[in-house]
């Protein structure tokens, strides 16, 4: 049987690197099991999508196609005309998409419509604010995809809510933590750590990429200004998301403990998050990250798709109003943070379910 993994976008390498391990390791054990992988080249930045096939052990992809730049509608058709193209050369029997990137939705698209099935690795997942781009790439996704790999009890109601039949539904976990626990040995300091004489618990790392926060001028301006105002002058180290650092040109914000870097390699970045006093983010994976390295966390967004970071972990939501962002502080540097805890099968060993469900549902043989 061979399986075509898609990757087009920085999250979804940490995500696909534990599959491909896995498969690998069901290959070598005599199961009748291969993989193409293909890099759409959404992210064509090396410090967003080259790194990680080098630091995570994830092998060359079979083909890129390099469909990078343009709108998201050109983005789109692109990849769709790309990876149909791939398909035709390259028939396959499955095609397993990752998280909630243009890649996800495009390729799931296509692939129905050469009668391919789909598996979605994060499913069920959603946010319920249809003006973020992601939120109808899950939709879109889950509308036509053919098995459903969750990481959370949410994801599983939402799916069923939404008509899913409960034997297309596979509650296996997270596998951007499988990256992670495995990696955290691996980590290795970015320079800004003896640059600015960093030390455990003695720092802040701040990103931010939503349009909502960073491409409107006087939003993105009250932010930062509320974020250094309450930082007690401890380092805010921000490394700055291309998208972000279009929209600082001109906005004139400094401070002495604020730090803009470059974007940082997986095993940099996740250095900083794990040693960090308090991470400021509005993106949803890092608040998974944080969550299992239990460090405290403050997302800038009116909604989660991953609200077991707050029930469960080490998130609080606090909304884009400014204003939230002095008492959250202040709760953080008084020592009143919740501790925090784990959610369920979030445990390292997600993808070898999903390999293991992908035998199962195949009737895959031994060699």
């Amino acid at each position: 049987m061979l399986i075509t993994i898609i990757a087009g976008a920085r999250p979804n390498f940490m995500k696909i690197a534990p599959i491909v391990h896995s498969m690998q390791r069901a290959k070598d054990a005599g199961n009748d099991i291969d993989f193409r992988l293909i890099h759409t080249g959404q992210h064509f930045d090396k410090k967003m999508s080259g790194d990680f096939f080098d630091q995570l052990g994830i092998p060359e992809p079979h083909a890129n196609l390099e469909a990078g730049g343009g709108s998201q509608a050109e983005q789109t058709g692109a990849i769709m005309i790309r990876f149909e193209q791939e398909l035709l050369a390259n028939p396959t029997d499955l095609v397993l998409v990752v998280g909630d990137v243009t890649s996800t939705m495009a390729c799931a698209i296509t692939a129905q419509k050469l009668k391919i099935k789909v598996a979605h690795v994060e499913a069920g997942i959603r946010s319920d604010d249809w003006t973020m781009p992601e939120e109808i790439n899950r939709l879109v996704t889950d509308s036509i995809t053919n098995y459903f790999f969750t990481t959370s009890e949410v994801a599983n109601e939402n799916l069923r809510k939404s008509g899913i039949e409960e034997g297309r539904i596979y509650f296996v976990g997270n596998t951007m933590i499988d990256t992670l626990l495995k990696n955290k040995t691996r980590f290795i300091a970015p320079p800004i750590w003896n640059e600015a004489s960093l030390s455990e618990g003695g720092y802040l790392v701040l990103t931010l990429h939503r349009p909502g926060n960073v491409d409107q001028e006087q939003q993105l301006k009250l932010l930062m200004e509320e974020i250094i105002s309450n930082s007690n002058s401890v380092p805010i180290i921000f490394p700055v998301h291309p998208r972000t650092a279009k929209n600082l040109q001109g906005l004139g914000i400094s401070a002495p403990n604020l730090h803009f870097i470059e974007p940082l390699s997986y095993l940099e970045f996740n250095f900083l998050v794990e040693k960090a006093k308090l991470v400021v983010t509005d993106s949803g994976g890092i608040t998974e990250e944080t969550t299992v390295m239990g460090v405290p966390c403050i997302t800038l967004r009116n909604n989660t798709e991953r609200p077991e970071t707050i029930t469960i972990g080490t998130n609080e939501l606090i909304g884009t109003d400014p204003s939230a962002i002095k008492p959250a502080f202040e709760k953080l540097f008084k020592g009143e943070w919740k501790k925090g805890g784990i959610p369920p099968l979030w445990d390292g060993k997600t993808a070898d379910r999903i390999v293991d469900h992908i035998i199962q549902i195949f009737d895959i043989k031994e060699d």
